[in-house]
């Protein structure tokens, strides 16, 4: 048996492959004659021959001496099926539509192929089932086989780089390598088949995998038991089976960068074909606000030691440690820096992070002294040893002379840890001895694999600090020592973020290209890890989901904190790119922070309904009146905060208040733009110059958000050429624009007017 999706190289011995009656029926179908040819389509150097027989309709896809690819476009259990000859619907510039309906004794599968594109060539098959009678659909098998050039899916081999994890994109990346076809992207548009999911009561978990040869898409289908399914498909009413965007290149990749590279570019390809939700505007500030007064004044937030105070992880529940204490701390001061007022618990919280220091150590704990029996106060995370030195160094380097102190004689420490496991960090260990209590996940069997990644961060940032040449030394080794683990880099999305703007950073300083080249591999595990649909199953249809990114490798469900420290560090990683940066990168990368913007409101438990939120907590409980958000939100529509309520998590609000709005001179309005504005020049009294630098086929929304009692003024928004924007929408309190997210704008308003 060939490896699963994912993990790793095929063989290439046709005579000891097992495989399935499917694979064998097609190889004997296709040689025998019995496909009979319905038309066909060029695909650049490629051509599309739809071919019919038996029990299935197929589309094979092939480069002359270069092999191919056969795609299922229906599957007939039983045969006797009647298919049309593929009819142009239209044609236009590159971009042309096929259809084709196939008719049986199930019903009608109606097939529409799209093809589009010049360097990377995009084919989107749409299958819409509209059934005689209600359907049970007890099993279907995967679509896609890769083909040597006597059309045999035994004889072709190559690689599977990327297969779809849990409930995350149904995506699948490969390459056959002999014969030379090239690499592929197969992304199933899980968003369309919504309604196959809540008419059969199931979830695409994995759906999209397989072992090699048979690859593709899996429908799922109820458990195989004794007991039938009994939730059919709907008779009359015409179904989407499968809405799958094939990207091809005709050559694969010679290195874990380019390689890493060229699936962020056909990824990107896969997304600019999708129908995409429209994020909505969120009062982040308000949220702010709320989640301030409710650290300071709640009594389940926050707890005193040594005469300091100190947050609770969760509501009421678990010990202080120096991770939360530092990352509240942190997004804290950025909000009250940004909105000029200092808050009092500012100093609290700074006041007591000299108690998490070991001087025997020379390091900062996890906990406090005084942490109770049930812990153990030696044992830590590898990623929790580095992430307060981050936020210790990002208040330094903000001229926090306390925290730069802590921060230097801390780091010497974690540097020590860095070498002492190899720049290969296990899950867990021993502060005092580096002794291993975990050493790798029961998921994939590694260690946590990204940690390299925050630690090369935390270097640069005593670098910037200190300008010692050590630890630009060290970030360097620890990246290179990551180098190979190509899409099993990721181990929890926070920190791979984190590792994609170190590597950037270090090609900022060095000037060497192959570090700039590394930070798509950072980024390829990142959105390999993103579900990049939005689920409408069960609880799932209550809150938006799009390009939510689960928390680990083997998380079932999207986490806040993560959400937004990986926003934190995309942040980071745009402002240091430039015009070298990958367009497919800088897109993704920029539309994961804008789909952010409004899926984390759901994380706060007064945005949800009541019925969303689970009974039983494993931390803490939940208060829908606390403006704290919960842990976790899942796609397959389990209920609500199960883990808990995050007090860890508040920063979210100071984040992106702090981030996403801004003050203007002489403007009765704040600035709200879901897209990091990279430059902003007031140009005059009343006018102002921005350019934002997302992605070049999407948009952002650009908002003015009345301040105080004066009413909003006239204003003119025009682009880069003058030509007039006009309001998406239009209310007392906020203007909204949808704009360009690459380029310039120019917003002009009238002196402001008394409500």
């Amino acid at each position: 048996m060939k490896p699963l999706a994912g993990h790793g190289k095929t063989t290439s011995d046709a005579h000891d492959t097992a495989a399935s009656p499917y694979v064998l029926a097609f190889h004997d179908s296709i040689v025998s004659g019995r496909l009979k040819p319905r038309g066909s389509i060029v695909l650049g150097d490629a051509r599309l021959e739809v071919l019919a027989g038996g029990d299935a309709v197929w589309a094979v896809i092939r480069r002359p001496d270069k092999g191919g690819m056969a795609i299922r476009l229906a599957h007939v259990p039983g045969g006797d099926l009647q298919c049309d000859r593929l009819q142009t619907v239209r044609r236009r510039s590159l971009r042309r539509h096929y259809r084709l309906t196939i008719k049986s004794a199930v019903g009608k599968h109606a097939v529409l192929l799209q093809t589009d594109g010049i360097d990377l060539h995009r084919l989107r098959i749409t299958v819409r089932l509209t059934c005689r009678t209600p359907l049970l659909i007890p099993f279907a098998p995967r679509d896609l086989l890769p083909l040597d050039n006597q059309d045999n899916p035994l004889g072709a081999t190559g690689r599977v780089e990327a297969g779809q994890r849990g409930l995350n994109s149904g995506l699948l990346y490969f390459h056959i390598d002999q014969p030379r076809f090239g690499a592929v992207l197969y992304f199933q548009n899980l968003t369309a088949l919504n309604p196959y999911f809540a008419a059969t009561r199931t979830a695409p978990d994995g759906a999209v995998g397989g072992i090699w040869p048979e690859l593709g898409y899996l429908p799922p289908t109820p458990p195989q038991s004794g007991t039938p399914p009994r939730d059919p498909l709907p008779a009359r009413r015409a179904i989407t089976v499968s809405d799958a965007i094939v990207v091809l290149r005709d050559q694969g990749a010679d290195s874990e960068s380019q390689s890493a590279r060229q699936f962020l570019q056909m990824l990107g390809a896969a997304y600019t074909a999708l129908d995409l939700p429209r994020p909505q505007y969120h009062d982040w500030i308000w949220r702010a606000e709320r989640t301030l007064h409710d650290l300071d004044t709640a009594p389940e937030a926050t707890i005193r030691h040594y005469g300091h105070r100190y947050a609770h992880p969760y509501t009421a529940s678990e010990y202080p440690d120096s991770m939360v204490q530092l990352s509240l701390l942190a997004a804290l001061h950025d909000y009250t820096g940004w909105r000029g007022q200092r808050a009092a618990l500012e100093d609290d919280f700074a006041g007591g992070l000299s108690r998490f220091f070991d001087n025997d150590l020379e390091t900062v704990r996890r906990y406090l002294p005084n942490v109770g029996d049930d812990k153990d106060a030696d044992a830590v995370d590898s990623w929790y040893l580095y992430h307060p030195q981050m936020n210790l160094a990002r208040l330094a380097l903000a001229g926090d002379a306390a925290a730069r102190d802590l921060f230097l004689r801390a780091v010497d420490f974690g540097i020590k840890a860095g070498r002492h496991f190899g720049y290969h960090w296990p899950i867990q260990f021993k502060i005092t001895d580096f002794s291993i209590i975990t050493a790798v996940a029961g998921a994939d069997g590694r260690g946590q694999t990204d940690v390299g990644g925050l630690y090369a961060w935390v270097m640069l940032q005593a670098y910037e600090l200190t300008r010692e040449d050590r630890f630009l030394h060290e970030a360097q080794a620890a990246i290179d020592a990551a180098c190979g683990m190509r899409f099993n880099l990721n181990y929890q999305a926070n920190i791979t973020a984190w590792g994609a703007a170190a590597c950037l950073r270090l090609w900022r300083i060095t000037n060497l290209g192959h570090y700039r080249e590394q930070s798509y591999v950072y980024l390829a595990s990142f959105f390999h890890n993103c579900a990049i649909w939005e689920s409408e199953i069960g609880r799932a249809a209550t809150f938006p989901n799009f390009l939510g990114v689960t928390c680990l490798q083997d998380a079932p469900y999207m986490a806040v904190y993560e959400c937004f420290d990986s926003f934190m560090a995309f942040e980071c990683y745009l402002r240091d790119s430039g015009p070298e940066l990958e367009p497919a990168a800088r897109m993704l990368i920029s539309e994961y922070c804008k789909f952010a913007l409004d899926r984390a409101w759901y994380f706060y438990p007064d945005a949800l309904p009541e019925d969303v939120l689970a009974a039983e907590i494993r931390n803490g409980h939940i208060d829908r009146t606390l403006s704290f958000p919960l842990e976790d939100l899942y796609l397959d529509g389990q209920p609500a905060g199960q883990v808990g309520q995050e007090i860890y998590g508040a920063g979210a609000a100071f984040v992106f208040a702090s981030r996403m709005y801004h003050h203007l001179a002489n403007a009765p309005f704040t600035l709200f733009c879901d897209h990091f504005i990279m430059t902003a020049e007031q140009t005059g009294d009343r006018a102002v110059s921005v350019g934002l630098d997302g992605g070049e086929t999407c948009t952002a929304m650009l908002c003015l958000v009345r301040c105080g009692h004066s009413r909003l003024p006239e204003c003119v928004l025009t682009d880069a050429r003058g030509k007039p924007i006009p309001p998406w929408r239009h209310t007392d309190d906020r203007i909204d624009y949808l704009v360009p997210a690459k380029g310039r704008v120019v917003l002009c308003w009238d002196a402001p007017r008394e409500a």
